[in-house]
């Protein structure tokens, strides 16, 4: 392994890849229990709505049913993501506010009693006027959803470094420009469940496929008025989050209400459409940034503002709203920045954390607007962002440190590895692909994407590429309520037959691999195989971790880990140490050997006067050298179980200004991509062909994980650039509630990914290491924009970029 690592860096398989490739993992709904009952919601079919009348009786009185909730027999106790923003209550009491807010529950013996009960409550609505329109959502004259929320105005940001003023009277060249988005659904495979069940001693157990066990924990105690320790959360294998299943949700909280008062188990499953009308995935954005710079294209302020579309609720839009803005301090050199960022509510599902929550359009403007800079100063864009990044050590206008920084390495590694070359001045037209005399294909020319099977005449297709980076916290400095609580606790115990690893700890496995993280480095620390380590996850009862949000667990559950394994390293070679008659500090754990100044210790001199004293133990000894699960086995009948203990918490972070807790981190990913696409004229269908992608990491824990979180990345970008976006009707009901109508990426839209590695060795993460899952997605969407654009001469302003919008830009500007 590189770096003097025997396992840190390798190629390993992840520790659950057999369960789950052979169908032998349990998700949540694969769970039962006896006597277990059959949840359902009963949900608004009117974006805006008074409830007049809610009459359940029908429902209670049928056979089979065990309890129907509503507002009139459940707490009325807020709660939400932010507690500054508590605006959530389950079930709707006066009023609903999206189309799916939920009205009631029912439990029943089966899911066709569950649905008949639903069909059976009687519900007077009065008709409200919808707010829809986030662009008007302020005016006057608008309905007010919370009034809580004067103008629907939610949460607004205003922030203000150097000066902007002054920076742009002195600049050379000043741009403006503006993109917009749809709302998108983070279409997981593994649609939201829960089971709940209480105990003979009244705890509370509730499995779900949340990403977030902590909080739901707290959530649930309370709502319900139950302390923590009285419930506890179980993760079974979770099929995907991406943000959206990042906080309680009102069907988790009806699961536990439900086991409550039947006294049974009870287990309710979203169906597709109801994943769509919980909503918590990407907002919708509209930015509008001006930046200057200097006659060398150095970048000297950016001013920013933006609007978002948040939905019925807060939920993590606090969070989102100063992600827009913070994020873009950097990797750039960046001497003044202003942001101004509104966040209202509207009549539709809530928007939550979406990968790179609210970094990922803002960076696609800022990115595509460096492209128009570059253009204007007759500069390569590669050279413009080169002239302008950051290095480790320099920290930004808004007071975010740079302890690594690997953006200038990854921008060179993309520039190399795809052949780019300086660009020439645009053509007066756009570049149409040679075709051959009969006007078809070349055989076998196809490079991935939708491809041109049927040979059809390719004189209107050009080709272009783009580049662009990204930037991301590599886990959030702050908890979401104010607390010294750590961030992550874990315990790593030995068993006692020697030999035997076993990593405790809350983490969140969401398909992210951090189980695999945390057995490859208490592995590491301790001189053993992966596969020597048992890892067990997604459990409040094995400690505290905050959740997969925010890019965090590598690096602050690393830590944990690292610690704990460290205590357990240490116990052991104290026995040994004692038992050879040298001092601890001589000895070290490599290879399953105990080593002595970087030689095997010969165990015989143990055996004789040690392990004699254990005669009638089956020891297991074998050979000439003292192994680890000797070591093991003889600190555990010197000391009893050898468990070790780590935590985590972030140092001081960020500066004194209103939000600083928002996008300050122990550390920062950044990474670079190059997108080449080729574009039907006739139909404006975009194909990607190739994108190359670099991203610093830190260090790999696993270099297989690491390529695959950046083929993830890249893969959920591109649909966001080209094609995903969850589509309204007039009345605020979602007209593509399923993954036949919402069109995700396949294997026939993806094209070949190059993942380049780069290591920077971060001084604040566990040997080294950083995050990879979400900064990634931040330079998709703006390389595949700025490739659309080299290839046709139009700029595509608002999101995705669909064919229509394409076609819709030629007409409107012709091509260059």
């Amino acid at each position: 392994m590189s770096g003097g690592f025997d396992v840190l860096g390798g190629r390993g398989p992840r520790v659950d890849a057999v369960e789950k490739v052979t169908g032998r993992a349990q998700y949540t709904d694969d769970l039962t229990r006896p006597g277990l009952l059959h949840g359902a919601l009963l949900q608004s079919p009117y974006a805006h709505a008074r409830l007049v009348r809610l009459d359940t009786s029908r429902a209670e009185r049928l056979p089979g049913v065990a309890a129907v909730l509503t507002a009139r027999n459940t707490p009325r106790v807020p709660y939400g993501v932010s507690p500054a923003r508590y605006d959530e209550q389950l079930f709707a009491g006066d009023r609903v506010r999206f189309i799916g807010d939920e009205i009631a529950a029912v439990a029943a013996v089966d899911l066709d009693t569950a649905a008949e009960a639903l069909s059976l409550i009687r519900v007077e609505y009065e008709p409200l006027e919808p707010v829809l329109d986030a662009l008007t959502a302020r005016e006057p004259d608008r309905p007010q959803i919370h009034e809580a929320y004067a103008r629907n105005v939610c949460a607004q940001v205003e922030q203000h470094f150097g000066d902007v003023d002054a920076a742009r009277a002195g600049a050379y060249l000043v741009r403006q420009d503006r993109l917009s988005s749809k709302m998108q659904n983070a279409a997981f495979l593994e649609p939201q469940a829960a089971l709940a069940e209480v105990d003979g001693r009244g705890r509370l157990t509730i499995w779900s496929s949340t990403q977030v066990p902590h909080y739901l924990q707290r959530t649930v105690a309370m709502v319900l008025g139950l302390a923590e320790r009285d419930v506890h959360v179980v993760m079974p294998r979770v099929g995907g989050g991406f943000g959206a299943k990042a906080s309680a949700s009102a069907m988790e909280l009806a699961t536990c209400l439900l086991a409550q008062r039947t006294g049974r188990p009870t287990k309710t499953v979203f169906s597709r459409e109801q994943v769509f009308l919980h909503g918590r995935s990407r907002h919708q954005f509209w930015h509008t940034m001006t930046t200057g710079v200097d006659r060398e294209g150095r970048l000297l302020f950016l001013d920013h503002e933006a609007l978002l579309d948040g939905g019925a609720a807060a939920s993590f839009g606090i969070a989102t709203i100063y992600y827009a803005g913070s994020l873009l301090g950097a990797p750039y050199r960046l001497r003044s920045m202003r942001y101004r960022g509104v966040r209202v509510v509207t009549n539709k599902p809530p928007c939550g954390a979406q990968r790179g929550h609210g970094g990922v359009h803002a960076r696609a403007l800022f990115e595509t607007q460096l492209d128009r800079i570059a253009e204007e100063l007759g500069l390569d864009p590669i050279e413009l962002r080169l002239r302008n990044v950051m290095a480790a050590g320099e920290t930004t206008c808004n007071d975010l440190a740079m302890s690594s920084l690997g953006m200038r390495e990854c921008l060179e590694a993309v520039r190399d590895r795809s052949g780019w070359q300086p660009r020439a001045p645009r053509p007066a037209a756009p570049r149409a692909v040679a075709a051959e005399p009969d006007g078809l294909r070349p055989a076998g020319s196809s490079a991935g994407g939708n491809g041109n099977p049927l040979g059809v005449p390719i004189s209107a297709v050009v080709r272009g590429r783009g580049v662009a980076c990204g930037f991301f916290v590599s886990g959030a400095g702050y908890p979401i309520y104010r607390s010294r609580t750590p961030h992550a606790s874990v315990v790593v115990r030995l068993d006692e037959t020697g030999g035997g690893v076993e990593v405790q700890s809350a983490v969140a496995e969401i398909g992210q691999g951090c189980e695999t993280v945390l057995a490859t480095i208490a592995a590491e620390v301790l001189g053993v195989p992966v596969a020597a380590v048992r890892v067990r996850s997604g459990d409040t009862d094995l400690g505290l971790d905050l959740g997969a949000y925010s890019s965090r667990t590598t690096l602050m559950a690393g830590h944990a880990v690292k610690a704990a394994a460290e205590h357990v390293r240490d116990q052991v070679l104290a026995v040994v140490a004692t038992a050879l008659g040298v001092p601890p500090a001589t000895l070290a754990l490599r290879g399953a050997l105990v080593l002595a100044a970087g030689a095997p210790v010969v165990s015989e001199a143990i055996r004789t006067e040690y392990v004699k004293e254990h005669r009638g133990w089956n020891l297991g000894l074998a050979g000439p050298h003292l192994t680890f699960a000797e070591a093991a086995r003889l600190a555990f009948l010197e000391r009893g179980p050898v468990v070790g203990t780590g935590l985590y918490r972030p140092p001081a972070l960020g500066g004194s200004f209103k939000g600083a807790a928002v996008g300050t981190s122990p550390a920062y990913g950044c990474s670079a991509q190059i997108a080449e696409v080729r574009v039907d004229l006739d139909t404006g269908q975009v194909t990607l062909e190739r994108v190359v992608a670099a991203h610093d990491c830190g260090r790999a824990i696993n270099l297989t994980q690491v390529e695959g979180q950046m083929h993830g990345c890249v893969s959920m970008g591109v649909g966001e650039a080209l094609f995903e976006e969850v589509v309204f009707g007039a009345d605020g009901r979602i007209q593509n509630p399923s993954l036949a109508d919402y069109r995700i990426p396949t294997a026939l839209d993806v094209p070949p990914i190059e993942a380049i590695v780069v290591e920077s060795d971060e001084p604040n993460g566990p040997f080294g290491a950083k995050e990879v899952g979400e900064g990634g997605i931040m330079p998709t969407i703006p390389a595949v924009l700025n490739a659309i654009y080299d290839a046709t001469g139009v700029r595509v302003e608002e999101l995705p970029a669909s064919p229509e919008r394409i076609l819709a830009a030629l007409r409107r500007d012709g091509g260059a």
